[in-house]
């Protein structure tokens, strides 16, 4: 891996991590303005809860060395997770302001990804 696309990897990653974790504190403190937002998409408020819990987890999960598996499946959580975001506000034809956070971390996952070290990648054993 060469050094650019370790910093390139790192910024991501570190973005990310901030950005999940105090989105997801947010979200289980159940803010007032997160449960107008969730009123307003038609989810129910206890979705907030789940929410932040896997965030905070996708967190640990990314940062921490080893469990490939766990990682991707990290990825994959929140790829879910602010794509559907993204989908949503537009289905509710919020502003394009609504639709930043949410495409914002959506890019940093695909970016923290892409560019992760050897040792951070799934590796499949073909027979």
């Amino acid at each position: 891996m060469t050094k650019r696309n370790k910093i390139i990897y790192w910024i991501a990653t570190l973005w990310l991590a901030l950005g999940m974790t105090v989105t997801g504190v947010v979200q289980l403190i159940k803010m007032k303005e997160e449960v107008d937002m969730m009123n307003h998409l038609g989810y129910p408020v206890y979705f907030l809860t789940i929410l932040g819990i896997w965030k905070i987890l996708g967190v640990i999960a990314v940062l921490i060395p080893k469990f490939t598996l766990l990682k991707e499946w990290a990825y994959a959580g929140f790829f879910f997770a602010m794509s559907g975001a993204v989908f949503s506000h537009l289905a509710c034809g919020d502003a394009s302001i609504a639709l930043f956070g949410p495409t914002l971390l959506l890019v940093l996952t695909i970016v923290s990804w892409y560019f992760r070290p050897l040792e951070r990648k799934l590796i499949l054993v073909q027979s």
